[in-house]
C-alpha cells in the first residue's frame, strides 16, 4: 500500500517557487487571521472593555502570532519546531481571561498569563520526564476531538448571514464552496489541487456577494489602508491578591491543555511532512512547546489573549502536500504586516460565514484522519483502544452537554465543556491506570560503558529467571541488552563514555513479551530511523554498526526511539520467537 506521505511535494527543508510560497502564505493567513482577530474581539466585548483596548488587543495578537509563527517554522536554536506550524489566538483561554478581566482588569489577566506560561516552559524543558503522560495515544485522541470542539463554531458559521439575506443564501453558498473544494481536492492534480481551498473560498465569496449580497463590502470600504492603534497597554498587576490565586489554577490547567494540543499538532505535522516515514522528533516537539510558551509570555506582556498552534495549518499541508517551512515564515510575515493594514484585515474578516464553515469542514475532516494515523502508527492494542474509545465518547458527550448538564454549571461547565480537555484528561487517566497497575518493573542504573556489559547481562538473566522465562527468551533478552549497549557506546572512543554519562535500564513484563527501556544522554542519531533504512543502504555506516542493528531488529519485536534535548529513551519490545 502506498503511503500518503510519499505524495509530499515539498518537504520542510525544500523551497517552493516564490509565487507558490506567497500564494500558500496568503491562503493560510486567510484561513487563520479571522480566529486571531475575533478571539480578542470576543474577549474584550464580553468583558465590556473599551474600544481603544480592543484595537490594541487585536494589533498585539497579530504581531505576537506573526513573530511566534516565524520562530515556530524557522526553529531558532531550541525555539520552534522547524515545521509548518502556525500560531494564533487561543479560544480555550476565553473563559478564564474574561473572568480575570472582570475581576481585576487587563493587568491581572496579563500577570496570570505570564505566570502560567512559565509552567509550559518547564514542561518543554523536561518533557522527557512526562513522556509516559503525553504520549502519541493522547495526542492522537486530542487531534480526533479537535473537530468535535470546533463543531459548534462551524455550524454557527453555516448560518452566519445578514438577517435580510434570502433563506437560500447560506446553504447554497456553503454547498457551492464545499462542492468545489471537494472536487478539486479529490480529482484535480498539480496546481489545481494546491489551490483548492483558495479557489473554493474565492468562488464562494464571489457567488455570495453577487447573488445574495452577503459579503460585507461596507466593512472593507470603511477600514483605513494603513494604521497603528492607540497605545492602550493594560500594564501588569503582580500584587498577588486573592483573585490572582483563585484564578491561577484554571490558567495553569488551560495552559497544560494547550500544551497537549501543541504536542498533538507537533506529532501530526511531522507525520505528513516527509516522503519517507521518520521517527517522531521529540526535540522538535520540545521546540514547539517552547515557542508556544514564548507566545503566551509575549501575549501576557502585551496584554492580549494567549496563543497556540493552529491545527488548521496541518490540514492545509495535508491537502496541498506542501510542508516547506519557508511557507510558515511567509505566513508569519503576513500576520505582522496585516497588523498595520486594517483594510486587508477587513477583506479577510468580511468573508461570509457559510464560506468559512465549508472550508473548516474540509479541514476538520482531514484532522480526524490525521488523529487516526497517529494512533495506528503508535500501535493500538486492546487497552489503548479501550482508553481512546472511552475518551472520545466522553469528550463528545460533555461537549454536547449530554451528561448531567444540570449539575455542570459555572466553572465546571467552562472546564468540562471542551471535548479536548475531557478526552485528553480521560485518556491520560486510563493509560496511567494501566501503567500503575501493571507488573512492577525492575531497574538498573549504571555507567554507560562496555565494561558494564556483564552487569547488564546478569540483570537481564536474573529478570528472566524471576519471570520464569524459558532459555530461548532469556537468550533474546541478553542479546538485545548486548546489542543496545554496543550501539549506545559505539560513538565514544574505545567504548568509553564521558564522565557522568549513565544508563538507566528498566525491564517490565507484558504478557508473553518483555519491554526494555534504555534511557541515556542524547546522541545525534535516531536508532528507529537507522533500522528503517537498513534495507535501503548501499553505502553508509561501518559494517559492524549495521550488523548490530540487524541483530537488534532480529531479536526485537519493535524498537521506538524518543530523542529529547537531555535524554535518549529507546524502548525495545522483545517477544517469543513464535510472535516475531
Amino acid at each position: 500500500m502506498k503511503d500518503h506521505a510519499q505524495d509530499v511535494r515539498y518537504e520542510p527543508d525544500e523551497r517552493p517557487p516564490l509565487p507558490l510560497t506567497i500564494g500558500l502564505g496568503l491562503q493560510y493567513a486567510t484561513l487563520t487571521v479571522a480566529g486571531i482577530v475575533l478571539t480578542p474581539a470576543i474577549l474584550v466585548g464580553a468583558a465590556g472593555g473599551e474600544e481603544a483596548y480592543l484595537a490594541w488587543a487585536v494589533f498585539a495578537a497579530l504581531v505576537v502570532s506573526g513573530v511566534t509563527t516565524v520562530i515556530q517554522s524557522a526553529r531558532i536554536g531550541r525555539l520552534g519546531s522547524g515545521y509548518l506550524l502556525l500560531m494564533g489566538s487561543s479560544g480555550a483561554f476565553l473563559a478564564v481571561c474574561v473572568a480575570a478581566l472582570e475581576r481585576g482588569g487587563g493587568g491581572l489577566m496579563a500577570s496570570l498569563i505570564i505566570v502560567s506560561s512559565l509552567c509550559q516552559f518547564i514542561l518543554a524543558a523536561k518533557l522527557s520526564l512526562f513522556r509516559k503522560i503525553f504520549t502519541p495515544t493522547v495526542a492522537g485522541t486530542v487531534l480526533m476531538l479537535i473537530p468535535v470542539t470546533l463543531g459548534p463554531i462551524i455550524f454557527r458559521k453555516l448560518n452566519d448571514v445578514p438577517a435580510e439575506a434570502a433563506p437560500s443564501a447560506a446553504p447554497v453558498t456553503a454547498g457551492l464552496t464545499l462542492a468545489l473544494m471537494a472536487i478539486l481536492s479529490m480529482r484535480a492534480g498539480g496546481a489545481w489541487r494546491l489551490w483548492a481551498g483558495a479557489l473554493g473560498m474565492v468562488a464562494g465569496c464571489t457567488f455570495g456577494g453577487l447573488f445574495y449580497g452577503i459579503y460585507d463590502t461596507r466593512r472593507v470600504l470603511e477600514a483605513d489602508w494603513i494604521g497603528f492603534p492607540q497605545l492602550a497597554w493594560p500594564g501588569l498587576d503582580f500584587g498577588f491578591g486573592p483573585d490572582f490565586w483563585a484564578l491561577l489554577p484554571a490558567f495553569v490547567l488551560v495552559t497544560l491543555v494547550g500544551a497537549l494540543d501543541t504536542i498533538g499538532d507537533g506529532i501530526a505535522i511531522q507525520r505528513i511532512s516527509w516522503r519517507r516515514p521518520r521517527a517522531i522528533d521529540f526535540q522538535s516537539i520540545q521546540g514547539a512547546l517552547t515557542a508556544d510558551s514564548l507566545g503566551n509570555l509575549l501575549s501576557g506582556l502585551t496584554g492580549t489573549v494567549p496563543n497556540t498552534t493552529y491545527a488548521a495549518s496541518i490540514a492545509v499541508a495535508d491537502i496541498t502536500r506542501v510542508a516547506a517551512r519557508v511557507v510558515g515564515i511567509c505566513v508569519g510575515v503576513i500576520f505582522v504586516t496585516l497588523a498595520f493594514l486594517p483594510k486587508l484585515v477587513a477583506v479577510i474578516v468580511a468573508i461570509p460565514g457559510p464560506v468559512v464553515a465549508a472550508y473548516l469542514i474540509v479541514l476538520v475532516a482531514s484532522l480526524f484522519i490525521l488523529g487516526l494515523r497517529v494512533l495506528m502508527h503508535d500501535g493500538l492494542d486492546y487497552r489503548k483502544g479501550f482508553a481512546v474509545g472511552i475518551a472520545f465518547w466522553l469528550g463528545i458527550a460533555f461537549q454536547l452537554e449530554w451528561i448531567y448538564p444540570e449539575l455542570l454549571q459555572g466553572a465546571w461547565s467552562d472546564l468540562l465543556g471542551n471535548s479536548m480537555t475531557v478526552g485528553g484528561m480521560t485518556v491520560i487517566v486510563l493509560t496511567q491506570f494501566v501503567e500503575l497497575t501493571g507488573p512492577r518493573p525492575r531497574r538498573l542504573k549504571t555507567e554507560l560503558t562496555l565494561a558494564n556489559l556483564a552487569k547488564i547481562d546478569s540483570f537481564l538473566s536474573d529478570f528472566a529467571s524471576r519471570g520464569k522465562r524459558g532459555e530461548e527468551m532469556t537468550d533474546r533478552l541478553r542479546a538485545v541488552g548486548e546489542e543496545m549497549l554496543l550501539t549506545l557506546t559505539r560513538p565514544q572512543d574505545e567504548g568509553t563514555a564521558p564522565a557522568g554519562r549513565h544508563l538507566l535500564l528498566v525491564a517490565r513484563n507484558d504478557g508473553d513479551a518483555v519491554e526494555l527501556e534504555f534511557a541515556a544522554t542524547t546522541d545525534d542519531s535516531n536508532l528507529e530511523d537507522q533500522l528503517a533504512l537498513l534495507g535501503e543502504q548501499t553505502t553508509g555506516p561501518p559494517v559492524e554498526t549495521e550488523v548490530s542493528l540487524r541483530l537488534l531488529r532480529h531479536y526485537a519485536s519493535s524498537v521506538r526511539h524518543q530523542q529529547f534535548h537531555d535524554t535518549d529513551v529507546i524502548t525495545v519490545r522483545v517477544g517469543p520467537a513464535a510472535s516475531m
